[in-house]
């Protein structure tokens, strides 16, 4: 199910006949253990337990009260204690998550806990800037399916038309020299190519050449200050596809993924121009999160200190209508 996993042993995937394979898997046994539940706590709930004896190794009959006695003599001090102990425990670690960033923005809510604990352990294990899997030339897939449509931006289009020569990429926020950038200024600086797996959240996957400049140089050139934690990423307009409604897909992503030696601003895509299906003039790529963290369609960069100022303050668009803002692989 993981593809930082099946990256490293894509036997376990290719296995199971793909993700989509193991995808269905999971939802068919996860559904089996879920009706195995509901269907004891059922029989629980309307015969309750039972009233027979119980016996011991050595013969001894123990009665129901007898045993609902000694399971409520367990909660001595000591179990407090313990309890207490715990609870300070866990206290003090989200105390030492905070102070270390290790908390992300969408920490709240019903699933905070969990994308905590996620967001901390990736960071903690991958804190020395671990590099995601590159393939060589042959791997490249042969179809790199589109997810989304274009930005209905009218903007958007009149530059497309153009070939994007008016267009700019803004870079401004908690910098000491905020600038934009035409297409051509940047791609006259250091450009890099990676060939890395693009994996959606749905399931599917593919692998492309993209090639762009290191997001770093630009946050160098600009001049982030010290204060910076968070890079906000702002595009065209877009659609949804399912519903047609039109929105503003922003995102945002860390220091730690900002300054990534593969994370770049992508203008190139396979050898080409990125094709306006896949995000031109200009797409996020950061090789170490899902796709729908490489943002497409961009337009302006703001380094942020906070998110609280950003939409819902969750980090992302995603974030706010109940995904996760950190979808690291």
């Amino acid at each position: 199910m993981s593809f930082g996993v099946t990256l490293v042993f894509p036997w376990m995937a290719t296995a199971l006949g793909g993700h989509k394979s193991a995808r269905t898997l999971q939802f068919v046994f996860v559904s089996l253990q879920i009706l195995y539940i509901v269907v004891h706590v059922a029989m629980f709930c309307l015969f309750g337990f039972p009233e027979s004896r119980a016996s011991d190794d050595n013969g001894i009959q123990i009665h129901t009260e007898d045993a609902e006695r000694a399971m409520s003599s367990l909660l001595t001090r000591r179990t407090l204690v313990t309890a207490g102990l715990a609870m300070a425990g866990g206290a003090s670690g989200l105390h030492f998550a905070g102070n270390y960033g290790l908390i992300p923005p969408d920490s709240g809510g019903l699933l905070g806990s969990g994308e905590t604990l996620t967001y901390s352990a990736q960071r903690l294990l991958t804190s020395g800037q671990s590099l995601a899997r590159e393939f060589p030339r042959r791997s490249i897939s042969k179809v790199a399916p589109v997810n989304g449509l274009p930005p209905k931006d009218e903007t958007y289009h009149r530059l497309l038309a153009d070939g994007f020569r008016d267009w700019r990429l803004t870079v401004e926020g908690l910098v000491q020299r905020p600038m934009s950038f035409s297409l051509e200024e940047l791609k006259r600086l250091p450009a890099e190519s990676h060939i890395t797996l693009h994996a959606c959240e749905e399931g599917w996957s593919y692998i492309a050449e993209w090639t762009g400049v290191r997001l770093s140089h630009v946050l160098e050139l600009v001049g982030t200050r010290p204060a910076s934690r968070y890079v906000v990423l702002t595009p065209f307009e877009n659609v949804n596809q399912n519903t047609g409604v039109s929105r503003v897909l922003w995102d945002s992503i860390d220091m730690a993924d900002a300054l990534h030696p593969q994370t770049l601003l992508a203008y190139g895509m396979n050898g080409e121009e990125l094709p306006a299906g896949h995000g031109a003039p200009v797409r996020l790529r950061v090789a170490r999160q899902l796709g729908y963290k490489n943002t497409k369609y961009l337009y302006r960069v703001t380094i942020s200190d906070s998110l609280d100022n950003f939409g819902k303050g969750r980090g992302s668009r995603a974030a706010e209508g109940g995904g996760a803002w950190y979808g690291g692989i």
